[in-house]
């Protein structure tokens, strides 16, 4: 079993909708996870916006790879990397610790995550 960032076991971040890189609900990762979708977070409407402004359309379900599109609420396996730009630029989304995937401290500090967790 995974490991979250505050080591215990990783949680599942959204049962109600296929998030992750394995679409599992968890934001677990492994070989092929370029990106690493290991960020679970609650979308905002802000980070929404931040996010369509670089490019990636969180929105607009897009039916052929089995996304329904995000709205504010939801939870979601987000690319650590995304989320530290938002962070950068003051719209990261509030974090659900026990979801977001240990590795996720090589590229963030534990203090921001907790700084902006839900569940800490």
């Amino acid at each position: 079993m995974a490991s979250n960032v505050i080591g215990s076991d990783l949680e599942c971040c959204c049962a109600d909708r296929a998030t992750g890189f394995f679409r599992d609900g968890f934001c677990h990762t492994g070989p092929g996870d370029h990106n690493l979708h290991t960020v679970c977070a609650q979308i905002t409407e802000e980070f929404l916006r931040f996010s369509y402004e670089r490019g990636n359309d969180l929105v607009t379900p897009r039916e052929e790879f089995g996304f329904p599109g995000l709205q504010p609420g939801d939870s979601w396996c987000l690319c650590v990397g995304r989320w530290a730009e938002a962070l950068e630029a003051g719209v990261a989304p509030p974090v659900r610790l026990h979801a977001t995937h240990a590795s996720v401290l090589e590229f963030v500090s534990l203090e921001d995550l907790m700084a902006h967790a839900v569940d800490a």
